[in-house]
């Protein structure tokens, strides 16, 4: 007899640890090409820009520092931000109709 275990929620994403698999996939293949970089040409930085990616995805009550900071540039830089100020003609002839009274 087959036994099978289950996640509790089927539509949450699987994790590993403290990062998505997605997160550990991308991170992995970073790190395998940050050590060779580092072994073959002493070159450092893609094995900060790694370890930096590795922080940043660290997933606590399934949201992350770099889901935040997604948000946060969409919402400040890359999203339009349109506002309309002016009072509509029917409220402005409503208001001197009541301060002429």
């Amino acid at each position: 007899m087959n036994t099978y275990i289950y996640p509790q929620n089927l539509k949450e994403t699987a994790k590993l640890w403290l990062w998505s698999l997605r997160d550990i996939t991308i991170g992995g293949a970073a790190l395998l090409i940050s050590i060779v970089s580092l072994t073959q040409v002493g070159f450092v930085l893609p094995l900060a820009g790694t370890m930096v990616f590795a922080f940043l995805t660290i997933r606590l009550d399934d949201t992350s520092i770099l889901d935040f900071i997604k948000r946060a540039a969409g919402f400040l830089i890359f999203s339009q931000q349109f506002y309309i100020w002016k009072l509509k003609s029917r409220h402005c002839k409503v208001k001197m109709k009541n301060q002429s009274q």
